[in-house]
């Protein structure tokens, strides 16, 4: 009987003992939330999948634009879209790097008479599609431009058309004409842009991504720069990294992990520039949604910089 209780206390000890040893808050079937491995975009309200689109396709607010160009749009587009192009809202006066304001975004009460002119409201609920595989991302100039004009409920179509395409969505020739509205644009946010001179008072203090393809990066004048090669100290990350192969975004863990390669940072105050900022743009869109907060898009871009003899150029 003694000998009994006496293995009977032992077991009880030792259970006691390990059930102490492996007590923990966190369960097998709960993440730890510490550990910080979860990545997740800060701010989606950028980006709208197809299948949302498909199913809001007869909404009446709704405002799709295909950014491809009159020629493509004609060929086939999603039902319900116009046709505008990025340089519709832009400064095409003169030549690119001749006209140092070539190509950046027009003044308030030019570009409200443009918006004007195709329709697009603030009261709208704004969606912007081109070909993302293979395109330059006027998509994210658009919105950007758009924001920048004060518009909140913009959105770029993940994917494009080519996305919209593969997935068997309805695709019309219907050709859609805009119909004018009254848009006032009063000012345009600079928070996310930067004009030449102020990028050159503060090179040094800034990290600068350029987004154009590595050839470009090295020096190669694809589209007529003035000169090749890049701004002092850019780092070279094509927009395009941040997409998969279907043309949609990559999930937000993956594009931190080309961020943290390169030694970027959230604190960091972030350039982008391209060729016309176009490229640049819509990666000041993706670095946005990733909660990178001090994102600032060079509209000048290449152009403008290789237009100055007096600006340092790298290879």
């Amino acid at each position: 009987m003694k000998k009994s209780l006496l293995i009977l206390l032992v077991i009880l000890s030792l259970a006691f003992v390990f059930t102490g040893c492996s007590n923990d808050t966190n369960t097998s079937n709960e993440p730890n939330k510490s550990t910080g491995d979860a990545v997740e975009f800060v701010d989606s309200s950028y980006i709208v999948d197809a299948n949302w689109l498909k199913e809001n396709l007869g909404k009446e607010n709704l405002l799709i634009l295909d950014a491809r160009g009159a020629d493509t749009y004609a060929k086939g587009h999603i039902p319900g879209s116009i046709a505008v192009m990025w340089q519709n809202f832009a400064d095409m006066s003169g030549a690119p790097g001749e006209n140092p304001d070539w190509g950046t975004v027009l003044e308030p009460k030019i570009l409200s008479e443009k918006l004007s002119a195709f329709g697009i409201s603030k009261d709208k609920e704004i969606v912007v599609y081109t070909s993302t595989k293979g395109g330059w991302g006027e998509e994210g100039r658009i919105v950007w431009m758009l924001k920048r004009a004060g518009f909140d409920n913009v959105k770029m179509l993940d994917g494009g058309f080519e996305y919209w395409k593969a997935n068997n969505y309805e695709i019309s020739k219907d050709i859609v004409e805009p119909t004018p509205a009254t848009v006032e644009v009063t000012e345009l946010d600079n928070s996310t842009n930067i004009d030449t001179d102020e990028l050159a008072s503060k090179i040094d203090e800034l990290v600068i991504i350029d987004v154009r393809e590595k050839n470009e990066y090295e020096g190669a004048q694809n589209f007529g720069e003035a000169r090749g090669g890049h701004l002092p100290g850019a780092i070279n990350i094509t927009f395009n990294q941040f997409l998969k192969d279907d043309g949609t975004l990559k999930s937000a863990k993956e594009i931190k992990t080309i961020l943290d390669e390169n030694g970027i940072e959230k604190d960091d105050e972030i350039v982008t520039y391209c060729t016309a900022g176009i490229r640049s743009a819509h990666m000041q869109i993706v670095l946005t949604m990733m909660g990178y907060e001090n994102v600032r898009n060079y509209d000048a871009s290449f152009y403008a910089w290789s237009g100055n003899p007096d600006l340092e150029l790298q290879k």
